[in-house]
């Protein structure tokens, strides 16, 4: 499990949302760079199932790579859809490269009740 305790102190908050910068985006991009994708967009493109499980994968990983296969790409690109998914789970788009995009979500911590 990849984790970025490193660079969280580089990110900093916009208007409500989280903004990552270009050191940050170097580290995931590093991070991920050697990983397989986690998840495979298919022909029916971004469904409510697809981002379901991208959601609840960014709550336990914090960053995923998924790949778009190119029966998806009829009607749209790869930016676009990526683009779509990325605001569907409140995730921050990394990078788009060739049919494959970086995501990112930054982990909620618990807290904790004292008494």
């Amino acid at each position: 499990m990849l984790k970025l305790w490193s660079a969280l102190p580089y990110c900093t908050k916009k208007k409500g949302e989280a903004v990552i910068t270009a050191k940050m985006k170097r580290r995931i991009k590093r991070k991920l760079g050697d990983e397989k994708p986690t998840v495979w967009v298919g022909k029916e493109g971004a469904t409510a199932q697809i981002i379901n499980e991208i959601s609840k994968q960014l709550d336990t990983r914090e960053m995923i790579k998924a790949k778009i296969l190119r029966t998806a790409l009829k009607d749209e690109e790869t930016k676009n859809i990526a683009t779509k998914i990325a605001q569907q789970t409140e995730s921050l788009l990394i990078e788009v490269r060739g049919h494959t995009f970086l995501l990112y979500k930054r982990k909620k911590k618990k807290r904790v009740k004292t008494l």
